[in-house]
């Protein structure tokens, strides 16, 4: 039983590992006018750090990675999106400061989501 919650974890894993490597191609391609004076290997460097996010954050328990987008440029990561609270917040920026190559973290781009009102009434 605990055999296949771990295979299953690891093809889940592994397939978001392969649906996030498309979306570096199309992220370096609109950093290519922004920074124009990247090289092809820096490039392809901060596509991979893109990628190593995403799929951290995907496979990360207490983070709605679907909100949040990631851009790297020179190894210097901006956050933007939104996250369900400051902690998850937090978690996202620590959890992003451990990938290999990550220079900095921009995450001024998160805005946390507005708790829902618990005691509102409807009658007017």
């Amino acid at each position: 039983m605990r055999t296949r919650s771990l295979i299953r974890s690891s093809l889940i894993a592994a397939g978001l590992m392969v649906a996030f490597a498309a979306v570096p191609v199309s992220q370096v391609m609109a950093q290519d006018s922004a920074t124009s004076n990247q090289t092809v290997p820096e490039k392809a460097a901060d596509g991979l750090i893109t990628t190593k996010i995403k799929s951290v954050l995907a496979t990360t328990k207490g983070i709605k990675s679907t909100d949040i987008s990631v851009t790297t440029v020179e190894g210097a990561v901006t956050l933007t999106g939104t996250a369900t609270s400051s902690k998850e917040k937090a978690h996202v920026v620590r959890v992003t400061k451990k990938v290999k190559g990550v220079k900095s973290v921009d995450a001024s781009g998160v805005t946390v989501a507005a708790a829902p009102a618990s005691g509102s009434s409807s009658g007017m």
